[in-house]
């Protein structure tokens, strides 16, 4: 997911450079979306880890 993410933020900054300002807009939100979604999952993730015992790291 993370590389979805990064895909889209590379995707938004081509765009944004070549002056297509929707595209962009677009495609830096889908990025944002995904990273914070790819980050609450990683916490969740952790966190159930932690509670089954196993170690975190």
């Amino acid at each position: 997911m993370l590389g979805w993410s990064i895909t889209f933020l590379v995707l938004a900054l081509v765009a944004a450079f070549l002056g297509f300002s929707g595209i962009a807009g677009t495609a830096a939100g889908i990025a944002q979306l995904l990273f914070v979604v790819f980050l609450v999952l990683t916490v969740l993730s952790l966190f159930m880890r932690a509670l089954r015992g196993r170690s975190v790291v």
